[in-house]
């Protein structure tokens, strides 16, 4: 990661061997591996609680343009209503079935589909 080789690493070693002594060396090594060790953990929780609220900005943004589409929809069923329809065009009826009456044609809107669970606003932070 940072390009260092192993004689750069045997030189720090022998170097903080001279400067520590044998007696102080192993002591300093066990303290400056915990240090490490802390800032690994830290800098990974903060880079995933960093990952987590873009997911829920994400997931926030998300919902929001959800509610904003359906928001619009009911507003154009609204403003739009469906013209009713027309009836189709008849056959030609042949003279032997000219006594029968007409079929009765279904003019009643279409009841308007509604979403099983409606989209919850934004939460606020």
């Amino acid at each position: 990661m940072f390009g260092i080789s192993f004689s750069e690493l045997l030189l720090v070693g022998l170097i903080s061997l001279l400067v520590l002594g044998p007696e102080r060396l192993p002591g300093a090594a066990r303290t400056a591996g915990l240090w490490i060790g802390r800032l690994k953990r830290s800098f990974n929780s903060i880079r995933q609680e960093v990952e987590r609220e873009i997911g829920a900005d994400d997931i926030r943004r998300q919902l929001h343009n959800e509610h904003i589409l359906s928001m619009e929809q009911e507003a154009r069923r609204i403003l739009n209503p469906q013209a009713p329809k027309t009836p189709p065009a008849a056959p030609t009826a042949s003279p032997a079935s000219s006594n029968d009456a007409p079929a009765p044609v279904d003019t009643t809107a279409p009841a308007p589909v509604t979403p099983a669970e409606p989209p919850q606003p934004p939460r606020a932070p």
